[in-house]
């Protein structure tokens, strides 16, 4: 889901804590190796976010979030935050051309750069969490 994150709403973080968890201990934290991505910049996204980005010049960038059931990734257009909430169970994330990560949630999408390796030891991150903490599939038993 699409939500505008920019006021302190008590609803829209009830919302958020039930999609994707609550945000980890710091605990959990130190031992992840830190939970948010560096800056990625934004190739291009679903009609949705698209029409967000474009209203502004600034450059286009995000960064993801990890929380316990899912992924955060945040924007900004026109001084407002946005946040694209993912849980793990509809999250699909390809490597397609050099150094492009697609990342989607039903019918929304942003591609992102990924040329630095701190930013693929990120997604190499994410994806081992993600597999190491998925309920275990029929086919496992």
């Amino acid at each position: 889901m699409l939500l505008n994150v920019s006021y302190s709403d008590k609803n829209i973080t009830k919302k958020i804590d039930a999609e994707v968890g609550k945000p980890f201990t710091l605990k959990e934290r130190l031992r992840l190796g830190g939970i948010g991505s560096p800056k990625l910049e934004i190739t291009a996204a679903s009609v949705e976010i698209r029409n967000l980005l474009i209203l502004d010049n600034n450059a286009d960038c995000c960064n993801i979030e990890m929380r316990p059931k899912g992924i955060i990734v945040g924007f900004r257009s026109l001084l407002e935050s946005y946040a694209l909430i993912i849980p793990y169970y509809k999250l699909t994330l390809y490597k397609g051309d050099f150094a492009i990560y697609s990342i989607y949630r039903d019918h929304y999408f942003i591609k992102v750069k990924a040329d630095t390796k701190a930013i693929q030891k990120f997604f190499k991150k994410l994806l081992d969490y993600k597999t190491d903490n998925a309920p275990t599939s029929i086919e496992d038993l």
